[in-house]
């Protein structure tokens, strides 16, 4: 809901009622992972994509009906009928959808995300979707607060314990609960979506490809900064998409700066007096992704610098260097296409190879989806 969340704030400020569909659960291959949402406004615009436009058109008349009967549905799509004209999924996939009228009942919840992610606060929205409780009852839960209820004190307390833990894993995900939220029980269901703040992507090097790599982690969701020793070059001029620019050298910023398991890291500085100390300092971290540009040569001579530095075999397998995958790329934006392919490569695991020379399902990674939280859905 996270991308569509200004534009549904904006409906409700000149019509109470929208429709809101999200998707609470896949199994086998989807387009979407749960927390993808579609909203729809009393006059009838659409933003958001649940399915990559398999049942986009069944969803938004069911969505209709719901703004119009005040009754949520739960409703599933599976592997489309092609010769009977059904709705559903052609990936042989399956979705689960919640769909429900969001009115004023919701309304400060909604407000305590849309605050969240504007603070880049973490928060984790709990949604009941099925069972005897309040249905479309909303608790949004923070590190140390709560707003709203499910309807039930103790299953307020279970949900919220749930909620905090999920936040910590970035986890969006179904927890079932009874209906005072006893455990091991399955009478209420309970979607439960992280909202995580940005990861943190960090380049180093003010140069015209820093700029190009700034764009394209901006666009990913990255909270991104770029950060260079030289005023003359580490200007908000330069890098208008960057979110921070940082006049330091890259080691005194980085041994300071906040660095956790999401955070990636691009070393783009050419120059062994910035590179080595910066990188003896990343790859000792928790940054999920280090890397750094340069020739073969450069990276051969780099390595050495490190290993005088003490830097361990098992700390330097863990540089990116030559940054980025081979695609050909020329320019400082297919560069920067080619370090982006790599760091999403290296989150999900993926091969790197044509898909048309892989074989199985293409949306293979459900599960790690669900557990990773952030960076590209929800």
């Amino acid at each position: 809901m996270r991308d569509i969340l200004d534009t549904v704030r904006a409906w409700r400020q000149h019509d109470d009622a929208v429709g809101l569909a999200t998707v609470v659960d896949v199994r086998r291959s989807a387009p979407r992972q749960p927390g993808a949402a579609m909203a729809v406004s009393a006059a009838g615009e659409v933003i958001g994509s649940v399915s990559g436009g398999c049942v986009e058109g069944a969803v938004f008349d069911v969505a209709q009906q719901v703004m119009a009967s005040h009754q949520p549905q739960l409703v599933t799509y599976g592997i489309s009928d092609d010769e009977a004209m059904a709705v559903g999924l052609t990936c042989g996939g399956e979705i689960e959808l919640f769909i429900e009228r969001l009115d004023s009942r919701s309304r400060a919840q909604i407000d305590a995300v849309a605050d969240a992610i504007a603070a880049e606060a973490p928060l984790a929205l709990a949604t009941v979707i099925a069972g005897p409780a309040d249905i479309a009852a909303k608790l949004a839960v923070t590190e140390t607060d709560v707003v709203g209820t499910l309807g039930d004190e103790g299953l307020d307390a279970a949900v919220g314990d749930d909620a905090r833990g999920m936040l910590e894993q970035g986890a969006t995900a179904q927890r079932r609960y009874g209906r005072h939220g006893e455990r091991r029980r399955d009478e209420v269901t309970v979607f439960i979506e992280s909202f995580a703040p940005r990861p943190r992507m960090y380049v180093f090097g003010a140069i015209d490809f820093a700029a190009a790599v700034a764009r394209i982690g901006s666009y990913l969701g990255y909270h991104v900064t770029v950060c260079d020793a030289r005023a003359v070059f580490a200007t908000r001029k330069r890098f208008p998409e960057a979110d921070d620019v940082v006049v330091e050298w890259p080691h005194r910023f980085l041994a300071s700066a906040p660095v956790d398991r999401r955070t990636t890291i691009c070393v783009l500085t050419h120059d062994p007096k910035f590179d080595v100390p910066v990188l003896e300092i990343a790859l000792r971290s928790d940054a999920s992704y280090v890397g750094a540009m340069g020739s073969r040569r450069t990276h051969e001579d780099r390595m050495q610098r490190l290993r005088e530095q003490g830097l361990t075999d098992r700390e330097l397998a863990r540089l990116h260097s030559p940054i980025g995958l081979d695609l050909g790329a020329r320019t400082p934006e297919e560069t920067a296409v080619s370090i982006a392919a790599e760091i999403i490569q290296s989150r999900w695991g993926g091969p790197g190879l044509p898909l048309r020379a892989t074989s199985g399902a293409i949306h293979r990674h459900a599960d790690r989806v669900r557990s990773a939280g952030g960076v590209l859905s929800a």
